[in-house]
């Protein structure tokens, strides 16, 4: 394990007011985001929505890493450049999905485990091989009165760990995803309860396995309300109980957290994000790692049309933009408009 290597990786990418797009959307999920702009999801669709993320010009100002499927990991510009290699030519590291998606969890109703362990050593040592200098694994962490149980956080916490001593093992930046969902109708003290123990597990597996803290990312959800909660919380309220939980439980060598937005509007995840950075004084940078928030502006402007191209970059661009603001604290809801 390089340490140097993994830790300068780490800090490129949630560093310098920069994030993380994820756009590690399975050929199923992007299907059914197409089915909405009423596009055919094929290879080509897919890579070519894909490059006109990745090229939009200056994207590089803003974003330090991409989250890539496998299928994108192998493919190309339209000038015949790997994706991996164009985005490392612009300083964006290529990352890579690595699991194989949330499976139930036996004898447990209700709650899954993410599978993908089994032939992961081999598989990092390929996707090192193609570019890939970071890698994703997601935990999923269903809530209500009574889930998620302990068995189920210490599951998934022991799979993010010995995923992530793989990546380290590779050279590879482990980002460490324990997805807390906003689904339900639960309130915010509930979501931070059931954050607080998945933390405090996750990061005691990472150590019990050897996990070097300091060449990982963090990729968490924000304490925040379900969805169907019949009094939301505010914004403020949103991001202090999200900066009083990680304060407890993150250790201050965790070189970035880089949020998921996990169903929040664009303009709600952005606004989060500026309201924990104005708060100040954070040992870690505090960033982003957004899928749909960065991404569901450019798709329906895009629309599948060649036409609509370059302004589906714009759109990209500004939301890219807008997060790098709020990366430091300089958004402001008019900057929307």
């Amino acid at each position: 394990m390089n340490l140097e290597a993994l830790k300068s990786t780490a800090v490129a990418m949630v560093g310098n007011g920069k994030g993380i797009l994820a756009a590690d959307e399975s050929t199923p999920t992007i299907g059914k985001r197409f089915d909405t702009i009423n596009t055919e999801s094929t290879a080509e669709s897919r890579r070519r929505y894909r490059e006109m993320l990745f090229t939009a010009e200056g994207a590089n100002k803003y974003i330090g890493g991409v989250i890539l499927f496998d299928e994108t990991l192998r493919q190309s510009t339209s000038d015949g450049v790997p994706f991996p290699k164009y985005l490392e030519g612009l300083g964006i590291a290529p990352g890579i999905k690595v699991d194989s998606g949330a499976k139930s969890l036996a004898a447990f109703e209700g709650e899954t485990v993410t599978e993908g362990l089994d032939g992961l050593r081999e598989r990092l040592i390929e996707y090192y091989s193609l570019g890939a200098r970071f890698a994703k694994w997601r935990a999923v962490i269903n809530v209500n009165d009574s889930l998620p149980s302990e068995f189920c956080i210490r599951a998934n916490s022991h799979a993010l760990a010995r995923y992530s001593a793989l990546c380290q093992e590779q050279n590879i930046v482990p980002i460490v995803e324990p997805e807390v969902l906003m689904d339900g109708d639960h309130s915010i003290s509930r979501c931070e309860e059931v954050t607080s123990d998945a933390l405090e597990s996750v990061f005691r597996e990472l150590t019990k396995h050897n996990v070097n803290l300091e060449g990982i990312i963090l990729k968490p959800n924000m304490i925040i309300s379900g969805t169907k909660a019949q009094n939301r919380a505010t914004p403020s309220e949103v991001a202090e109980a999200t900066i009083r939980c990680l304060k407890h439980y993150v250790p201050e060598s965790v070189p970035g957290i880089a949020f998921l937005s996990g169903g929040q509007t664009s303009e709600e995840a952005t606004e989060h994000l500026n309201l924990m950075n104005k708060m100040g004084d954070l040992p870690w940078e505090l960033s982003f790692s957004y899928g749909r928030a960065l991404q569901a502006s450019p798709l329906k402007t895009w629309s599948g049309d060649e036409e609509n191209y370059n302004a589906g970059q714009a759109a990209f661009m500004k939301r890219a933009k807008l997060n790098s603001l709020a990366h430091s604290g300089e958004y402001t809801n008019n900057m929307e408009d």
